[in-house]
């Protein structure tokens, strides 16, 4: 091993044998918890590691250490939110998804709007389009009246007709 970086080992092991013990407990009582304390200290050491300038240039170790750990904290703070805000979110779709109607729900209700196409087939235009707007939709002769430009009475009719196209095919 060249001289440089046993040298730089030996910074390092010295730097953890003389820090690791007061960089734990600033962090146990920093943040309340042994476990998270001992990963955040090994988290310190290792990212000074992957720096070697940094262990080459530092003056003040425990300054250093602390505002590594501090970083560090901040770090995992961030990822942390950025999670919730990701589950909660997920959790949100998923609550969407659960409203949206099942495939076999969309598979039926196609399978309806096809026969109604069907029943319906061979009606005049209005006829065909009071029918949906009424029952399908849902809107009142009125309405029906006004969007086809027809009178109320004319539109009763039109769902009379469309009734009875309905029904021969049942009858036959």
């Amino acid at each position: 091993m060249p001289a440089p970086e046993a040298a730089l080992q030996q910074k390092m092991h010295a730097l953890y044998c003389e820090h690791r013990g007061w960089l734990f407990n600033w962090l146990r009582r920093k943040l309340g918890c042994a476990h998270n304390a001992a990963d955040l200290t090994q988290d310190t050491f290792l990212r000074i590691i992957t720096s070697r300038d940094a262990l080459l240039g530092m003056r003040e170790p425990r300054a250093y250490l602390a505002t590594t750990a501090k970083r560090l904290l901040v770090d995992q703070t961030r990822r942390q939110l950025l999670e919730q805000a990701y589950l909660k979110e997920l959790a949100v779709v998923t609550a969407r998804l659960e409203d949206s109607p099942s495939p076999e729900r969309i598979m039926q209700t196609l399978q309806a709007l096809v026969q109604i196409e069907a029943a319906l087939d061979g009606l005049s235009v209005n006829a065909r389009q009071a029918f949906l707007l009424h029952y399908l939709d849902g809107q009142t002769h009125a309405a029906i009246a006004a969007a086809l430009g027809v009178s109320t009475k004319m539109v009763q009719k039109y769902l009379i007709q469309a009734l009875a196209h309905c029904q021969r095919p049942l009858e036959d």
